[in-house]
């Protein structure tokens, strides 16, 4: 039996023609908002003990993971961007508040490629390095923050009806940067699990390693599409040779909707590609932006 993590997507077996991909986290569940405000940013604060930049830590760390181009980037990058922000903000520096020095942490992030609890969990067993076991213990805090906090969320409204209508004519697997057991959670607990062939988090790998993993070589590449919120979702299709259909934040709700009565029937029907996907993926970056509030 394979020790291997992504053995699901390595020995994953086609059996529909087409495939999809579909993100969790602010693109099937209504989770952004309350996974960040309530579990990771108080985590940051706390665990790295930025108590007297606060206000200026959960404005950062809001524009990086809720309202930018970053949204939905792996939580280990993002930690990084949060303290590489703050240390540009001129009122942080006029509070002389001490921001912590992570290059273990940034070293680590450069060279690992499944950036996840177990990965960085046998690093800091290996090398004993007090930055990385702080941000271990921030990785656990923010993990058990989520599974006392987040319970009874329900997907956005056509989610549930899109992926019984998904599953009946391509293969789904869930495709997400979220410890595999809080996606285990979610799904399985709103029934939506059934409609997926695989449930992929982090520690199976990137995004982008999830559709290679599963989708290369195995359905051509007209074949296979993502589903997302952010545009890290996108360049994970796009490096994939994938089409994307975007979840546009802050109007979920239409943009599964669309996806249920008019996308999906596009792509099996193999007119989705071309002019209709390019019109979805520029209103949809156009809601991104790559500068923060504060520096418009």
């Amino acid at each position: 039996m394979s020790t291997d993590p992504a053995a699901p997507l390595d020995d994953f077996a086609p059996a529909h023609d087409f495939f999809v991909g579909v993100d969790s986290d602010g693109c099937a569940f209504d989770t952004m908002e309350i996974k960040h405000k309530e579990c990771f940013i108080p985590a940051i604060i706390r665990c790295w003990d930025l108590q007297p930049v606060s206000k200026f830590a959960r404005e950062v760390a809001e524009f990086v993971n809720l309202y930018s181009k970053w949204r939905g980037t792996n939580r280990f990058p993002a930690l990084l961007m949060v303290f590489d922000l703050l240390a540009e903000r001129p009122e942080v520096a006029a509070r002389n508040a001490s921001l912590p020095n992570v290059q273990p942490l940034r070293d680590w992030v450069a060279r690992e490629t499944r950036l996840a609890g177990p990965a960085l969990r046998a690093e800091v067993e290996r090398t004993g390095n007090p930055v990385l076991a702080r941000a271990l213990d921030w990785n656990n805090a923010v993990n058990a923050a989520i599974g006392e906090t987040v319970k009874g969320v329900p997907p956005f409204p056509f989610v549930r009806e899109s992926l019984a209508k998904v599953a009946t004519q391509a293969d789904v697997i869930c495709v997400s940067a979220t410890p595999g057991e809080a996606l285990a959670r979610e799904w399985a607990e709103h029934d939506i699990a059934k409609f997926c062939r695989v449930i992929a988090g982090q520690e199976m790998g990137t995004k982008k390693e999830h559709l290679a993993f599963a989708a290369g070589g195995r359905y051509a590449k007209s074949h296979v599409l993502m589903v997302g919120d952010a545009l890290g979702d996108l360049a994970a299709a796009r490096a994939n040779g994938a089409l994307f259909y975007p979840i546009n934040p802050g109007t979920e709700d239409a943009s599964w909707r669309r996806f249920h009565d008019e996308a999906f029937a596009r792509f099996v029907s193999r007119t989705y590609a071309g002019d209709y996907e390019s019109r979805l993926i520029r209103d949809f970056e156009n809601l991104l932006p790559d500068t923060p509030p504060w520096k418009r």
